[in-house]
Order: structure tokens, then C-alpha cells, then sequence
């Protein structure tokens, strides 16, 4: 039922696999048998890999058939120059298998755009960086995206249904009706899954409006919908459109994720029950996004952009999903596994273990900018600041350095177009922190030069919308009043690369004299399980654990712990690191239950 292309290399229907997947009269047939898909998001790039198999075993004790998970290009290839890596956490092969094992079928969503509130969408901040149409026919796009779906199709094309594998269906793009009309891309992109070997199931996902499906769409080719309520209406506005097709609900929003500064979104039970129940009493396909949302450990965090304003995500990925973050069965576990009709046994504990509550002294090593000179760093001068893109750095900060003279008297320093947070100082003194509402400080001049450091924080890039690719750093000039400062040295501070010996440079560059910089914490475990970590006192940073960037923190919440699973903790002695942008506190807390902030009530629904 799949629509090919005009183009030679496709392989002809008639030499291609049967799918195990494939649909006819309003109806899907697994196999030939009449089928519906009970699916679950769960991405392994938000999950350990040591905790794969516990989740996924999570995921089938819901009730569910299915695992669908993007692939985020970013995760795999974040530099150009280096071949894509699938090995260890970004082993996708072994998920997808491990998801076979446990009796899943998978749905995959290679992309290359995935939103998913992941850094950049999941492009790779290296293509975005450049002067290109991104997701179009650009050549500029299409020539990167055919060689990583070179590296990626084959792995995915072996472990498909036909074959014995798991892999039952493949996404078309994402949700690109929302977003662009391009239609020779939207055509380009399925025969570049064809052309590598799918021949599963392929399908289309968007918002159930007339716009979207219009641009989002194939003849042909599955259209899937993805809705937070009133299914009612997007099954009837399908049937209209594609009388022939079985309603299938590609992303059932039951929860949502959270911007810092915001509440924490949650959506009640009975609601998130209701509207499951009514895609699926009578046939319709779901896929639970998310059943189990997991952590955006690192970096990995987007954002979005409203009005202009930046909204970034925060660490946990908790989603108020039926399965919790630390994978806890929450009540909404319960009562969607009852909707779906599960009636075995649930193998797993409905909690992890957990360490016991402590408090643990927080050692002030170093400086925040001692600490960061510290460490080498690839640096750039010039008479601007040079952008997080010049400089090659997809996440992390940037320190600049000038020598302006600033006259006698108060003065103001302003930064234009930062992006997207960034700690002033002059002479090693603290001015404040500068961002896109408020770009302006005060200094005293005294006619002497001064040295003025800026270090600019990227907080997420941003993962929907038609400011994809948005570029980071000090975009604009910086004044002294209105005096445009020449003369830039720029260094790339790339956190998400830092090892355990930078850590110990870094911590090791004092003493410590203002408030801000990095900490230390020793951390005693008998034996390794989960825990939260919570820093009472501090304002803004992050928390390495064991050399492991566990993730962001920040007391404007909503979130107040970070989850740090227990394969990050080994038995004895643990340490702990914490960069302090502002003002350090002097304890860190670990705690026997997650602190997501104060709630809200949301259902994302489409006018």
C-alpha cells in the first residue's frame, strides 16, 4: 500500500519484502492477521543503557505491543569530520533488539528531524551552522542527510519484521506539516528509506488540521495523526480525507515536558485515561508519548520560542508518563493498563531502589572563570566575539575577553543579541548576568582599561518551529554605552566534552574567592541505587557525577532534583562536581523522591 517514487534505484514493489505491517479496507493486518498498534514512546538516548531492558519490560507490562523511539542525529554524529558512532549508548541495533527480546514490535522515526524538545531537533548544530534551507530540498540539506541515512538505514533495514526482526514501521520525516510545503523533499525523504532497504510499513504524523495534513502528507502512504484530545474529530477529519486508511494515532499526548521558569505540567488521570479510551475502543492504533520519558542528561535539552522568547527545556524529561522518570508506575500506569485490557502478571518492582536521604558538605574548589581557563579550550580572536558556530561548539558556553577603556564614572555595558545567558565580569569582578530581557549592566569607570570577560551560556537549542538552526552566542555588538568593543579573544567551553581530568583541572585552579565556580562533593555509597540530587543554596549551573554530565540546574524551577541513576554510582567513594554561574550553596541534598516543582494542568489541543 506504499507509493513509490519515479526514481531507478527505488526497488520495485514486486522484488521488495512483504511488510509485516500493512493495511487495506480501514484495517491493519500484522502478518495477515488483524492487528492494532498498542505503542509506547521510550527513547534510548533518555534512558541508561544499563536500565534498556527494565524500562522496555516496563513498557510491556502497560500493555503495550509496540516501542517507537526517534533517532536523534545529533546523539551519533555531533561532529562532522568523525563517522557516526552506534557503539555504547547509541547503540540503537542493541535497543531495537532488546525491545525484540522482550516480545515489541518498534516503530522507528529516523528523522532526520525529530523535535522530540531535543537539542536542535536532533540536526547536528555542524549543518545547521551553515547558509541552508533546512529541511527542503536544498541540496545543502539532502546531500548530509543521504549520508547519515547511509550509515543509519542499513542497521535499521536488517531488523525488520520481514526478516524476523522487530521493526515494523518507519516514520516519513516528522510532523513536517507543521512546519514547511515542500513536497519533493517530503517525496525525497520516503524513496531515501526505500532506496536503503525499508520496506516495513511507512507513514506520515501530524497535527490533525486541514494545514498540516495537507503539507505533511503522501499519497500512498500511511497518515497518521498526533493529538492530545478530541480524537474524535481528527479520526473523522482522516476518514474524510483518507476514507481507505485505519485511524492511527502516531503521538497520544497523556503528559507534557517543562520550561524553566514555568510549571510543571502534569494531566490528570481520568483525563489521560478518557482520551486513550476513546482513540482505541473503537480499533484505532496508539503510540503513548510519552510512556516513559526519561532524562535529557548532558545537554541534550532544546528549547522553544515564543514571541521571541526563549523558553528553555529543562533536565528531566519526566513528562508526567505513566511511567515515571526514575521508572516509578505511577496511578496513570494503573489505569491506562487497565484501558488496554493487561491482565499478567507485572514482572517488574513498581520502584527502583533508592539510597538513603543524606546531606553532603559542598567543597568551593575554584573560581567560575579560573576554573574554565583551566581547561584547553579551542579559542578564536578577532574584532567581534566569535558565535558558538564560528567555533565550532554545538552546547556549553563561550569566554570572551576584551580590553576596553571605560571613562571615569557609571556606564552601561550591553549586549546585543545574546544568546542566550551570560556572566559579566570586569577585572575578575562580577557585574551580573545579561540575556535577551535584560542586556544591559552597570559599571564604574575610572579611565583605566579594564579586562571585561563575558561568558555566554547556550541554554538549549531550539527543537520546533521556524527558528530551527537559531545560532548561539554574543550574535550582536557589545557596547560600552554606545561605543562598539573591538578586539575579541574567544574560547570554546565545551562541557559536554570534558573529561574526568578537566574536571580535575578545573577544580583544581584555586583558590576561590567570589561566589560563583566549582564544587566538589564526596559522595559514600555502600551499594549503587537511584537518588536525587537537590542543591539548596545554589542558583544556576551544573552537576557532573562521576565525570558523568548528569545535567542542568536552575532555582527558578520548576525543577528542583536531578534524577542520577544507580549505574552512575559505583560502592565506596563517589564525586560529585558542581559549576556555579552565581552563587554557590554549601550542601548538596540526596533525596528519596523526585521535586519537579508546582503543577499545572495541560492538554495540548489543535484549533
Amino acid at each position: 500500500m506504499i507509493e513509490t517514487t519515479g526514481r531507478s534505484s527505488v526497488v520495485a514493489p514486486s522484488t521488495r519484502p512483504s511488510p509485516a505491517l500493512g493495511w487495506r479496507d480501514r484495517q491493519l493486518y500484522r502478518n495477515g492477521v488483524p492487528h492494532r498498534v498498542l505503542s509506547g514512546a521510550l527513547h534510548y538516548f533518555r534512558v541508561h543503557p544499563a536500565l534498556w531492558r527494565d524500562r522496555i519490560r516496563r513498557l510491556a507490562d502497560l500493555g503495550l505491543n509496540t516501542l517507537d523511539t526517534y533517532v536523534p542525529w545529533n546523539f551519533h554524529q555531533p561532529h562532522e569530520d568523525r563517522a557516526p558512532r552506534f557503539d555504547g549508548w547509541r547503540d540503537v541495533e542493541a535497543f531495537v533488539a532488546l525491545a525484540g527480546e522482550e516480545g515489541l514490535d518498534v516503530v522507528l522515526r529516523p528523522g532526520p528531524y525529530i523535535c522530540a524538545e531535543w537539542s536542535n531537533g536532533g540536526l547536528p548544530a555542524w549543518l545547521t551552522a551553515r547558509d541552508v534551507a533546512l529541511r527542503s530540498s536544498d541540496p545543502a540539506f539532502t546531500e548530509p542527510v543521504e549520508r547519515w541515512f547511509d550509515e543509519l538505514i542499513p542497521r535499521i533495514a536488517r531488523q525488520q519484521g520481514h526478516a524476523g526482526g522487530p521493526v515494523v514501521a518507519v516514520q516519513v520525516e516528522n510532523e513536517y506539516g507543521s512546519y514547511g510545503d515542500d513536497e519533493a523533499y517530503l517525496r525525497w525523504n520516503r524513496s531515501a528509506l526505500i532506496d536503503r532497504g525499508i520496506s516495513e510499513l511507512l507513514f506520515t504524523a501530524d497535527g490533525p488540521t486541514e494545514l498540516m495534513l495537507d503539507a505533511g502528507t503522501l499519497p500512498g502512504t500511511l497518515a497518521a495523526a498526533t493529538l492530545g484530545s478530541k480524537p474524535e474529530a481528527a479520526r473523522a477529519l482522516l476518514a474524510q480525507r483518507r476514507p481507505d486508511e485505519p485511524f492511527m494515532v502516531a503521538e497520544y499526548w497523556n503528559g507534557w515536558f517543562d520550561h524553566w521558569g514555568e510549571r510543571h505540567h502534569v494531566r490528570g488521570v481520568d483525563s489521560a485515561v478518557h482520551t486513550l479510551a476513546a482513540v482505541i475502543d473503537d480499533g484505532g492504533s496508539v503510540s503513548i508519548y510519552m510512556a516513559h520519558g526519561g532524562t535529557n542528561f548532558g545537554l541534550w535539552a532544546g528549547a522553544n520560542a515564543d514571541g521571541g522568547r526563549l523558553q528553555p527545556t529543562v533536565t528531566s524529561y519526566d513528562s508526567d508518563a505513566p511511567i515515571a522518570e526514575d521508572g516509578t508506575l505511577t496511578a496513570k500506569f494503573h489505569a491506562m493498563r487497565a484501558t488496554l485490557g493487561a491482565t499478567g502478571p507485572i514482572r517488574v518492582p513498581e520502584r527502583m531502589p533508592l539510597l538513603p536521604p543524606a546531606r553532603v558538605l559542598l567543597t568551593h574548589r575554584a573560581d567560575l572563570i579560573a576554573g574554565v581557563r583551566a581547561v584547553p579550550a579551542r579559542d578564536s580572536t578577532g574584532p567581534r566575539p566569535a558565535t558558538f558556530e564560528q567555533l565550532g561548539l554545538d552546547a556549553g558556553m563561550v569566554l570572551h575577553t576584551a580590553h576596553p577603556r571605560i571613562p571615569p564614572g557609571e556606564h552601561t555595558i550591553v549586549l546585543n543579541d545574546v544568546r542566550d545567558r551570560a556572566v559579566v565580569l570586569v577585572d575578575g569582578v562580577p557585574l551580573g548576568v545579561a540575556d535577551a530581557a535584560h542586556p544591559t549592566l552597570r559599571v564604574h569607570g575610572t579611565g583605566a582599561v579594564v579586562r571585561l570577560e563575558i561568558l555566554v551560556e547556550n541554554l538549549g537549542r531550539i527543537n520546533y518551529g521556524p527558528l530551527i538552526g537559531q545560532h548561539k552566542g554574543l550574535l550582536g555588538p557589545v557596547l560600552v554605552d554606545r561605543r562598539i568593543v573591538h578586539g575579541w579573544a574567544s574560547a570554546a567551553i565545551a562541557l559536554p566534552d570534558w573529561t574526568s581530568a578537566d574536571l580535575f583541572r578545573a577544580t583544581g585552579a584555586g583558590p576561590a574567592r567570589t561566589a560563583a565556580g566549582f564544587a566538589v562533593a564526596t559522595v559514600h555509597v555502600d551499594t549503587p541505587a537511584d537518588t536525587f540530587l537537590a542543591l539548596p543554596g545554589s542558583v544556576h549551573g551544573m552537576v557532573w557525577v562521576n565525570g558523568f554530565l548528569l545535567g542542568r540546574y536552575w532555582d527558578i524551577g520548576p525543577q528542583v532534583t536531578l534524577y542520577c541513576p544507580a549505574p552512575l554510582l559505583h560502592a565506596g567513594e563517589n564525586t560529585v562536581v558542581v559549576l556555579e554561574t552565581d552563587r554557590l550553596g554549601t550542601v548538596l541534598e540526596l533525596r528519596d523522591a523526585p521535586e519537579l516543582g508546582p503543577t499545572e494542568e495541560y492538554v495540548e489541543e489543535f484549533d
